[in-house]
């Protein structure tokens, strides 16, 4: 992989970019070389918070592996905790934008934002590993400021719950009040009761099944 396209298509070993940057140097050879590899075999890692940093991580390569073959599988590993409701959005968003077919596969944890990145595969292309765990819940809010801005930012919140809650229902087949329901809440799956709801389609144990 060339040289130049590695700082936007591979993953930090350190989130704060001060730390990274002193560190480049000392980066663990075989941790990058394994990065590379996953993005060669079309595999992208979603294992931290999602931020905008590493929403544009898996933005790119996205985008650079539709481009490489629009029409061969992407499969995307998920272990996280979810993070930013819009950064989430725009990975959901680039899924369904992009030709070439991506495979969701949970491995831990897919809680919140990540829970909708996961539904953005087609269902046929949702699996999750038999210890997996995903959450869905309505966005947290933290508006601060005058009474006018806290009213403004509450209607942005609710009109967001709304577009996430239509989201989960359009992809798990959910009827929307049940969804609603659901989501007043933190609303724990395992994987036999995430197949149920429609959040993924089965339950995979060997890469083979993958």
């Amino acid at each position: 992989m060339n040289s130049y396209l590695q700082d936007d298509l591979l993953p930090k070993l350190h989130d704060d970019e001060e730390e990274t940057e002193k560190d480049d140097a000392k980066e663990d050879p075989l941790s990058k070389k394994m990065m590379e590899y996953f993005l060669e075999s079309r595999t992208i890692l979603l294992f931290e918070q999602i931020e905008p940093k590493v929403t544009r991580r898996i933005i790119t390569q996205l985008l650079f592996l539709n481009a490489q073959d629009p029409k061969k599988e992407i499969k995307m590993f998920i272990n996280s905790p979810g993070g930013v409701a819009d950064d989430g959005l725009a990975i959901y968003d680039l899924i369904k934008l992009i030709d070439a077919p991506v495979k969701t596969i949970v491995c831990g944890l897919a809680a919140s934002a990540a829970a909708i990145i996961l539904v953005a595969a087609k269902k046929e292309n949702r699996l999750a590993l038999p210890n997996s765990r995903i959450m869905i819940h309505q966005p947290l809010g933290g508006a601060r400021g005058s009474t006018k801005d806290i009213e403004i930012s509450a209607r942005q919140i609710i009109r967001l719950r709304e577009q996430l809650n239509e989201i989960l229902a359009q992809e798990t087949g959910q009827p929307i009040k049940q969804v609603q329901e659901d989501t007043n809440r933190d609303y724990w799956f395992t994987t036999g009761e995430a197949i149920k709801y429609g959040m993924i389609s089965r339950q995979v144990e060997k890469m083979s099944a993958i």
